[in-house]
């Protein structure tokens, strides 16, 4: 008994990453049952963030794998808005304590053991016309195996302009979509013929078409879900948003 112990303690601490939290389900595929994981946090081979959530002692959670694991829990969650734009290059600016913003596809809320390590916000966001099983856009990070899914900058910034009048300034919102002369117009074009939100594609044609980005002039205006004739209007702390058709 004591040595079929040690043989799955050898495989959890062999087989994983540093950093990678663990859950339960994760212990039981390496065999280690509920019983034998309360015997290995009493001796201090495993620690308890969570009700079913563990890590290996002296090896805290990593920001990645700890959001890999949120996404087994939470639907459509993704990487998106402000901080997949910053983790693909594209920024105004460098902040220092930088929110994580994290989209799902239902309301919910993060973890304490995750909230406590990391400074992170969490939001349902429907934006598009998608399955939250195959959302638009959305790959792993830098497409290696296993890494967070994040948003591709045109879904990003798409994101961040949603949040206009709501949780995002409108001029740090210009201001990005200043430095996004890079963005690819087939795949904006593909994102705004989904999207939901008539207030987000006004918006984006509007600062695209004053800002003279690249991609404004290859997209087609009258082949986008602009709405109806009349003006969308807002009043936020920002002052008053009309975006006309």
């Amino acid at each position: 008994m004591a040595t079929s112990r040690r043989d799955k303690l050898n495989r959890l601490y062999t087989r994983l990453a540093p950093g990678t939290p663990l859950t339960s389900e994760d212990l039981a595929s390496l065999g280690i049952s509920a019983d034998l994981a309360v015997h290995y946090v009493r001796a201090g081979w495993l620690k308890r963030l969570a009700r079913g959530v563990y890590c290996r002692p002296h090896d805290p959670p990593a920001l990645h794998p700890s959001v890999v694991l949120l996404q087994q829990r939470f639907e459509g969650l993704h990487v998106g808005g402000k901080s997949a734009l910053d983790w693909q290059g594209i920024r105004h600016y460098v902040s220092q304590h930088p929110i994580l913003y994290l989209y799902g596809w239902k309301a919910g809320r993060l973890p304490g053991w995750f909230t406590q390590r990391f400074s992170a916000e969490y939001h349902q966001k429907r934006l598009f016309n998608e399955h939250p099983g195959a959302l638009l856009h959305v790959r792993p990070l830098e497409d290696h195996k296993g890494a967070p899914l994040v948003s591709v900058p045109e879904r990003a910034l798409l994101e961040v302009l949603s949040e206009v009048g709501v949780r995002q300034p409108l001029q740090e919102a210009r201001e990005l979509v200043e430095s996004s002369y890079s963005l690819r117009a087939d795949v904006l074009r593909d994102l705004l013929m989904r999207c939901e939100s008539v207030k987000t594609v006004r918006l984006c044609l509007r600062l695209g078409r004053e800002l003279s980005q690249p991609w404004f002039g290859k997209l087609d205006k009258s082949q986008l879900p602009t709405g109806s004739d009349r003006p969308w209007v807002s009043r936020s702390p920002d002052g008053l948003l009309v975006l006309k058709p």
